[in-house]
């Protein structure tokens, strides 16, 4: 016989309607605030857009189209993930869980989902040198930036403390969303739709820099927003997975399973695990819940974090192609694919943390320069003709050397630094 509960025993929400809440803007101090499911949901449609951003450049480059291959997956990576981020900043300030944020996060999925359909037409537009095919893309990302659009005129009708912020937020999105549509009805040259596309993305860039000077900052929840980024973090990992079952399952076809197919596995996993530890040891959320005005330069350059973990999985895909003989690059030139991404996460990484703390810790100078002495090995031995296996599982090192400088000295170090910033 089940007891009947204690009436000092604390009552729990079973379930409740979704239905309208009022957006007055969530407390920035929040304990315990964590990533929602359906920011979970959403967060699930960036698979689909990184997959396919890196397919097409993986494409690309075993091809030998270098240079079209960088630029498309730039605007890719763009057009997919500065929504995202609009959605998780948003969020984070207004997330009211109720019908309304619910079918406006479902517009966004469908969004996204429609801008990564499009990506096969505009990469191959871009590679040939053509006027840009990214009607799709460009019909994708406007839909999901409109939604963003009716969040934000909700949020002013309803938070008038934040109220004109989040009209500019929404007058200045609207603005840009007519160029981008104009842009994807008009036939422009390759030069005058880069140039285009380029102040276009300043433009958007430029918006919330614009709006969160209108007043108070939007209410954003630094631990909250933090846990959000390393989670696509790990979501974009994942693609690094997928290039790496690739370079086994082509070692594997070409060779059979043998030691050498081995260690590509291994250095595969060693890398991601290696790049997540490197992630996660630095405290982002306790540096901006004091610091939210150097929120900035952790949110945009995030961007370029992605984009080097998705480029990793279309470098592991590179060097499948190449043992397959079916790359147009050398040996070299395949384990650049993969040595160039893992440089620049790690830069992007320390470079983010020091621009948050505005700091630059002479131990992460000396990590750095050994991680780049570590790359430039792998890269030599490519040269001289080592196994890919080789190259790669010197590659797989790179990130460690962080964890271990962390690990024996660094955390010492970034306990200073949090001390210091009052954290």
């Amino acid at each position: 016989m089940d007891e009947a509960p204690s009436q000092d025993a604390p009552t729990v929400a079973t379930a409740r309607a979704h239905r309208r809440v009022p957006m007055r803007g969530r407390d920035p101090h929040e304990p315990h605030r964590a990533a929602t499911p359906l920011e979970l949901l959403f967060d699930l449609t960036l698979v689909v857009a990184f997959s396919a951003a890196s397919d097409e450049l993986a494409h690309l480059l075993a091809e030998g189209l270098v240079g079209g291959a960088v630029l498309g997956f730039a605007v890719a990576i763009f057009a997919t993930v500065w929504p995202w981020v609009n959605y998780s900043w948003f969020a984070s300030a207004y997330d009211t869980d109720d019908w309304v944020v619910r079918l406006l996060t479902m517009v966004q999925m469908f969004g996204v989902l429609l801008a990564a359909l499009g990506m096969p037409q505009f990469f191959e537009s871009i590679a040939n040198r053509e006027s840009p095919d990214n009607t799709v893309v460009i019909v994708g990302y406007v839909v999901m930036r409109l939604a963003m659009v009716v969040l934000w005129l909700r949020a002013a009708a309803e938070d008038p403390v934040h109220r004109r912020a989040c009209r500019t937020y929404a007058l200045l999105i609207s603005v840009v969303q007519v160029a981008w549509v104009v842009s994807a009805f008009v036939d422009l040259s390759f030069v005058t739709g880069l140039v285009f596309a380029l102040c276009a993305v300043a433009a958007e860039m430029l918006v919330p820099v614009v709006a969160e000077r209108q007043g108070p900052m939007t209410p954003w929840h630094a631990h909250h927003i933090v846990e959000r980024y390393g989670l696509l973090v790990i979501i974009a990992l994942g693609e690094v997975v997928l290039g790496t079952t690739a370079s086994i399952s082509a070692v594997v076809q070409e060779q059979g399973w043998t030691a050498e197919a081995a260690t590509v596995g291994f250095a595969g996993v060693a890398l991601v695990f290696g790049m997540w530890w490197v992630y996660f040891t630095l405290p982002f959320a306790e540096v901006l819940h004091v610091r939210r005005r150097r929120s900035f330069a952790f949110g945009y350059g995030h961007i370029l974090v992605y984009g080097s973990i998705a480029a990793l999985g279309a470098g592991l895909h590179v060097a499948a192609y190449t043992v397959e003989g079916e790359s147009e690059l050398s040996g070299t030139g395949a384990v650049l694919a993969v040595v160039v991404p893992v440089l620049i996460y790690t830069v992007l990484v320390f470079g983010i943390y020091g621009a948050v703390v505005r700091h630059v810790d002479g131990l992460h100078v000396v990590l750095l320069s050994a991680t780049l002495v570590v790359l430039l090995v792998a890269v030599v031995l490519a040269a001289s003709g080592a196994p890919l296996a080789v190259t790669l599982a010197v590659v797989a090192a790179a990130p460690w050397v962080t964890v271990v400088g962390y690990e024996t000295v660094g955390h010492r170090h970034v306990a200073a630094e949090l001390g210091r910033l009052g954290a």
